[in-house]
């Protein structure tokens, strides 16, 4: 007699048992301009191994289509031991039109890398741990914070149809290869400055302890010109906004290429510390960043430039950026950090030289998180656009304290993308000979820990004036809602008024009342 075999799948629930929740209006977070997200589907763990086994299950066992629906994709990040418990606020700034635009056929700065960056957190359900917000545009006024009035004036005019009538700007405004002129320039560079802003608002208010916008970070642009990709600087902006309550603010930069727009615009203060870990050799775009770089005046010491070789690996690349960041912290003392999280720093990039992997680029993000300082992330540079919305997804569940499944989701759009491993993290070093010996690391360790002997302690600031307006509204905007509340006030009036003399009737005896 044959026996027939039927496989089943079964959860030990000694091991785990999942609390599940779901709610049906989070299944399109981009129809809202901001959601607050309830509680995830928690796995509670008496074992961390369990759980490891668990995200990343290799074994016999298939799973039906009911089953795989209903497993989660993140657990939380299990706390270490002695552990603070910080659980910030997080939340996420993200406009989908700013993915549509296109810088040219040949060009490696692909604004669609924002979009598979979005799936991929609406596939791993990162959404319901943050609170979401569709940004509005930058207005003219805001860019012109920091940019010139003809520049953006002329970033504002040009368009791919009429670019022969700028010929003689073109030169002057720095529009060539790296920067062309596209259609849709101005609106980008409007979509993605005003997704920062609108992050700095959020962290400013209180609404939100970490504040994610990968459209942003666009390091390189000057108060007059576009550079390496960049026309617009969203987090020179940011900072501008964040220092209006922010006595100190920290930028790191974690891009392969040096901060250079950002360094310059603040390299005659010492409310502003930049930090930027990069590749340099004199040659290398945009040939600036070497360690004695470090501002002038009263920004003498408030720059710090970390230039490295090719090749950098994990271990090392995390040493350094450890040993450093933790004493310009707890040296300079920011009220608030900006963390550029630039992808071209991995190994296998288009454009790139190093040998990091997602982990260990994400490790860095962690140890900043972890100051449990107010922080606004953006994007950057990245130019294997898999590979950046792999990394930038695996860091926003760093920020939200999740664990994700190394199995990309099968309900991922643009799946065949990622192929053929399908996985968060694919092995990305040892492309390229590491060039960064020891000695040459722990010499420019030392040389910039000097540096920071200098400092003397975190300067102390005046705040004099009470801030302007942080609302994120428009002039127009705020007059409309007063004239709304004067409206309604009126409507209140003659409503209290019929109240009063209703009420006045009803008490009344006959013949008390003439009407």
């Amino acid at each position: 007699m044959r026996l027939k075999i039927v496989q089943r799948t079964f959860v030990k629930q000694t091991d785990v048992s999942y609390l599940t929740h779901h709610n049906p209006k989070h299944t399109n977070p981009h129809q809202i301009d901001k959601t607050t997200s309830t509680k995830p589907q928690i796995p509670i763990t008496r074992n961390s191994s369990i759980m490891s086994s668990w995200l990343d299950d290799d074994s016999t066992f298939s799973t039906d289509r009911k089953t795989l629906s209903q497993t989660p994709y993140y657990e939380p990040t299990a706390k270490e031991f002695g552990g603070s418990g910080y659980t910030p606020r997080v939340s996420y700034h993200y406009n989908p039109d700013v993915s549509r635009y296109h810088y040219g056929v040949r060009h490696p700065m692909k604004p669609f890398r924002l979009m598979l960056t979005d799936h991929l957190v609406i596939s791993y359900k990162l959404y319901e741990q943050m609170d979401l917000y569709k940004p509005r545009k930058a207005t003219n006024e805001e860019l012109l914070e920091f940019h010139s009035d003809d520049y953006i004036k002329f970033l504002e005019s040009v368009t791919p149809d009429n670019v022969n009538k700028f010929a003689s700007s073109l030169k002057k405004f720095n529009i060539g290869d790296d920067c062309p002129v596209f259609d849709g320039m101005f609106d980008y560079c409007q979509l993605y400055a005003g997704a920062s802003l609108d992050a700095s608002r959020k962290l400013i208010n209180g609404m939100s302890d970490i504040a994610i916008n990968w459209s942003g970070g666009l390091h390189h642009a000057k108060k007059y010109e576009p550079s390496g990709f960049c026309y617009v600087n969203d987090i020179v902006l940011s900072i501008l906004n964040l220092l209006r309550v922010h006595p100190r603010v920290l930028y790191i930069d974690i891009d392969l290429h040096h901060g250079d727009g950002v360094q310059e615009a603040f390299y005659l203060t010492d409310r502003v510390m930049t930090v930027s870990f990069h590749k340099y050799n004199g040659e290398f775009f945009p040939g600036t960043g070497n360690y004695d770089e470090t501002g002038v005046g009263k920004g003498k010491h408030f720059a710090l430039n970390v230039p490295l070789q090719d090749g950098i690996d994990d271990e090392s690349y995390i040493r350094l950026f450890k040993s450093i960041i933790e004493p310009v912290i707890t040296t300079f003392r920011p009220t608030a950090i900006i963390q550029q999280c630039g992808a071209d720093s991995l190994g296998c990039d288009r454009l790139g030289t190093f040998n990091l992997n997602i982990r260990a680029h994400g490790e860095c993000v962690k140890f900043v998180k972890s100051f449990g300082i107010p922080m606004l992330v953006v994007g950057g540079g990245g130019y294997t656009p898999r590979n950046v919305s792999r990394l930038w997804c695996y860091e926003t569940s760093v920020m939200t304290g999740q664990q994700l499944n190394s199995k990309l989701p099968e309900s991922l759009p643009f799946r065949n993308f990622f192929q053929p491993d399908y996985s968060l993290h694919p092995n990305l070093g040892d492309r390229i000979d590491n060039k960064n010996s020891k000695k040459y690391l722990e010499n420019l360790k030392n040389t910039l820990l000097e540096n920071l002997r200098y400092l003397r302690g975190a300067p102390s600031v005046a705040m004099q004036e009470i801030p302007p307006d942080l609302q994120n509204i428009t002039n127009d905007e705020e007059q409309a809602i007063i004239d709304k509340l004067n409206r309604e006030s009126e409507l209140d009036d003659i409503e209290e008024e019929n109240r009063y003399w209703v009420t006045k009737k009803d008490e009344a005896r006959k013949g008390e009342l003439v009407d």
